[in-house]
């Protein structure tokens, strides 16, 4: 009788640690997805930083010289302190997300501002500082596919079943991508155009 129980439980056995082991691997897929879209927001975030720290320059120099743009220095200097107060976790992405679009628009503004001044434009100190920006939105551009591919990867997972229903279970949401917000935005600002 012993030996009955024993050879019927050992297929319930199995397949518990097989069901064991497939949501393991879920799990374990799950959260290095959430993971890497971690890294690649803070590869965002540290980029934007580098922006942030380089706004300050750009608009000190163009200070000098754009006495009627005061509004756009000021919103751009406003923005900027407004994207340094946001803490970098994937919590606040969408929230990090919008405001860095509204910076990169008002840096266009300004960048477009600033054909309407030719001793600013043939300034060597304002041609670094724009080209300077000019590569670290370059850098911003690379983070943002970085992170838009290793949402994707996250997002699938949490839609598609099975890992749905573990990802349910552990709280682990969709993320938001990066997407350009209106048509000015879609256009990549070259710096160099306004220089020659």
């Amino acid at each position: 009788m012993e030996k009955m129980f024993v050879s019927g439980s050992m297929p319930v056995i199995i397949v518990a640690v097989v069901v064991l082991a497939l949501l393991y691997g879920i799990y374990y897929s799950l959260i290095q997805k959430k993971n890497k879209a971690k890294e690649a927001f803070s590869s965002i975030d540290v980029q934007l930083k580098k922006r942030y720290d380089l706004i300050p320059n750009v608009l000190f120099i163009a200070n000098k010289f754009m006495e009627h743009e005061r509004g756009l220095l000021e919103d751009i200097t406003k923005l900027r302190a407004q994207a340094a107060k946001i803490p970098a976790d994937l919590n606040n992405a969408a929230q990090k997300l919008d405001l860095d679009a509204n910076i990169a628009g008002k840096m266009g503004q300004l960048m477009v501002a600033v054909e309407n001044y030719p001793q600013l434009k043939s300034d060597q100190t304002m041609i670094q500082a724009m080209q300077t920006y000019n590569e670290q939105e370059e850098h911003i551009a690379a983070a943002r596919r970085f992170y838009n591919s290793a949402v994707l990867e996250l997002n699938n997972a949490v839609e598609i079943f099975p890992s749905s229903m573990v990802a349910a279970m552990l709280n682990i949401k969709q993320l938001p991508f990066f997407e350009v917000k209106n048509e000015q935005e879609r256009e990549a600002i070259d710096a160099s155009k306004y220089f020659k």
